[in-house]
């Protein structure tokens, strides 16, 4: 699924949910928690769904994992993830971890907790703005001190056998970018996750 803002995620995983009949785990990239009760005064907007996620019991919250996270926020949505349960891998943790042997620790954790859960299906929101400005210009909230295109390749990379059952990358701002640095980007992170799915499929 291609955004739009990070709005268009919780819908999405309303629709997960039905369909499959269970919760999800989500493995979300991003430079925001999303995790606000509230949207600048409106119920639910781009910033709010994953705290919508959790509360509408879309998802297992033990499973799941923010990764890139670096803004300012007040600790309680900060943090809110990882008061119910999941794992946050801030920027600041991942600064200079690029290869799969130095990204082990936050493959091991991702892994690990989904097979203490009995490997529930899989959903991936990746956020352009997981990546630094000077990978990703082209999105409307760029903060610095981001994600290399390199992490985030060589984790969809070694996650790719993961039971995946749906994809979003959202907050792609052509009207922002440079040289369509943010839009090849965010068609190279598409590809990666698609050649996986395919890898992975027996009957493909």
């Amino acid at each position: 699924w291609l955004g739009g803002d990070h709005s268009i995620t919780l819908p999405l995983l309303q629709a997960y949910k039905t369909w499959l009949g269970r919760p999800l785990a989500v493995v979300h990239f991003d430079a925001h928690c999303d995790t606000w009760a509230d949207h600048f005064g409106e119920p639910s907007g781009h910033g709010t769904w994953v705290y919508e996620a959790i509360q509408q019991g879309l998802v297992i919250p033990e499973c799941f994992t923010q990764i890139g996270i670096r803004s300012a926020g007040e600790r309680a949505a900060r943090e809110y993830v990882r008061d119910q349960g999941g794992l946050i891998y801030t920027a600041r943790d991942l600064r200079g971890l690029e290869s799969p042997q130095q990204l082990a620790p936050v493959l091991g954790g991702i892994r690990s907790r989904l097979a203490e859960h009995g490997h529930p299906p899989v959903y991936l929101s990746l956020d352009i703005d997981c990546l630094d400005p000077a990978f990703a210009p082209g999105t409307g909230t760029p903060e610095p001190g981001g994600m290399t295109s390199n992490q985030v390749l060589s984790l969809l990379e070694e996650l790719a056998d993961l039971p995946f059952v749906g994809m979003d990358c959202v907050e792609v701002a052509p009207s922002y970018d440079h040289a369509e640095l943010t839009s090849n980007a965010a068609a190279n992170f598409v590809w990666t996750y698609l050649c996986g799915r395919i890898a992975n499929d027996p009957e493909a």
